[in-house]
């Protein structure tokens, strides 16, 4: 198979190659083979796509034009992705690892809604309204502004996701953008390019620069970015928000994750298999920061459920995530393999069951197999640090209070779920939970218009929503003498 090879990046309305001559390797993660070179670009680069975007929000037409306007450009691109859905689905199971009868109605069409959802809401939404000031006899014009220069940083986990979680809503308040792919998954990156380029942005407003960790380090701290929104661990988060509130730089951010599914007594088997088969163990290989990894068991029924995960987990098709049958596909890199199987042998050794899977699988590519670990407690490193891949941790609890303490006793507070016949009871749990999505007997999905974010060290502000729109817009108050 040929190598694809990139020399640009997306500068000033226009792809520019890259000034620098480092390379960064593309991996296909389910045969380990280099499938892509693109530009490792540093300062230099980086640079001069702030410097784009700083003069396209500072003298261009983008942040003044109204939002039915914005709104008409953002459904151009909108239309400019769908028209290349096959080749971005075909694109995130290569370079992601994602399985195929995923990766189309999942990271791609979902994600494209982000952008009609966003072209909408700047069409409806009043970016300024009137009230009257008694004290200063005026009328005051409450203006929401763009907050300026917006750097996106991408993980690779939900490549397109994550990127248009942030572009739609930073371009819909009249912001503009530099957008850093994760160097694991580059080529979705070149595609919003030419989609946002076709879609007629006008030059600076949409930039996207391939960029290294010294050329990463220089956008978040770079002066000309009014603000940083990231999706990425917990540890780099952390140093971004160091850099932004070091000169009270905006910034958002979406981090990790440690989920807890209660299961109560009344749970049917049937719901506890497909339910957390799917949140738990396939969701997105395991790799996702909102995967239910925590699973809380009544001790009556710890047994049962440990063997209906067990079988659950040997169940799930493992392999090629180009089959359209294959459910978990592989890890992103072999490091990352090695990593989620050392957690599987340290809870081995704290004194953990390997109830299922506890294996890499296969000769080439980077699969784990689906894993559950029994016998565990929440104060093993299994079950408070996030694992990441295909992995479950069963902790009996004896009573709901205790079940409910044992969820809430974690750094993190990203989502939770609760599995039951009673609705009510799991209302009422959800309510006293710190999290910020609770899903009752229910898949996980992030839907445009439901903010998306977490408590604790989850990260700082809501994605999507109107509220996804508010973190990217500063609020003027415009004080008029009455009768002026």
């Amino acid at each position: 198979m040929s190598i694809e090879r990139k020399e640009t990046v997306y500068v000033d309305g226009s792809f520019e190659p890259a000034k620098s001559d480092t390379r960064s390797e593309v991996i296909d993660p389910s045969t380990g083979s280099v499938i892509a070179e693109v530009p490792a670009v540093g300062v230099a680069d980086v640079d001069r796509a702030v410097a784009s975007a700083r003069a396209a929000f500072d003298q261009g037409p983008w942040p003044r034009l109204s939002g039915t306007e914005r709104a008409e450009v953002l459904n151009r691109f909108a239309d400019s992705l769908n028209a290349r859905t096959a080749e971005l689905a075909a694109t995130v199971t290569r370079e992601a690892g994602f399985p195929a009868m995923f990766a189309e109605p999942v990271h791609v069409a979902n994600a494209i809604e982000f952008v009609r959802y966003y072209a909408s809401l700047a069409r409806a939404e009043p970016f300024e309204q009137t009230r009257t000031s008694a004290l200063a006899r005026a009328e005051v014009r409450v203006r929401r502004c763009p907050v300026g220069v917006v750097a996106a940083l991408v993980p690779w986990n939900i490549p397109l996701l994550g990127a248009l979680s942030k572009l739609a809503p930073a371009l819909a308040a009249g912001c503009t953008v530099v957008y850093k792919p994760s160097p694991e998954t580059p080529l979705i990156a070149y595609m919003v390019a030419e989609a946002a380029h076709e879609a007629g942005f006008p030059p600076g407003v949409v930039n996207m620069v391939t960029a290294n960790l010294e050329g990463s380090e220089r956008l978040v701290s770079h002066p000309d970015v009014d603000m940083v929104g990231f999706t990425g661990s917990t540890a780099v988060g952390r140093r971004i928000a160091q850099a932004c509130s070091a000169d009270f730089r905006r910034h958002a951010l979406e981090l990790g994750g440690n989920a807890a599914a209660i299961i109560l007594a009344d749970a049917p088997a049937e719901l506890i298999a497909a339910g957390l088969g799917a949140t738990g163990l396939a969701l997105n290989n395991g790799e996702a920061c909102i995967a239910q990894r925590r699973v809380l068991a009544p001790r009556e029924r710890y047994d049962e459920i440990v063997a209906i995960l067990a079988a659950t987990a040997e169940g799930l098709p493992v392999g090629d995530p180009g089959d359209p049958t294959t459910v978990v596909g592989p890890m992103i890199t072999a490091e990352h393999r090695d990593r989620v199987l050392g957690h599987i042998e340290a809870a081995r050794a704290a004194g953990a069951l390997v109830a299922a899977g506890g294996r890499s699988v296969g000769d080439t590519g980077y699969f784990v197999a689906p894993t559950v670990l029994a016998n565990v407690t929440n104060d093993m490193a299994a079950a408070r640090e996030e694992i990441f891949g295909p992995v479950v941790c069963v902790i009996a609890y004896d009573t709901v209070e205790e079940a409910i303490a044992i969820a809430r006793d974690t750094e993190y507070g990203l989502s939770s779920s609760v599995w039951t016949t009673d609705i009510t009871a799991a209302e009422t749990i959800g309510r006293r939970l710190r999290v910020g999505s609770v899903y009752i007997n229910a898949t996980l999905a992030l839907d445009p218009g439901i903010p998306f974010g977490g408590f604790g060290h989850s990260g700082l502000g809501r994605e999507l929503g109107p509220e996804g729109l508010d973190a990217y817009c500063e609020i003027q108050s415009l004080f008029v003498p009455s009768g002026s």
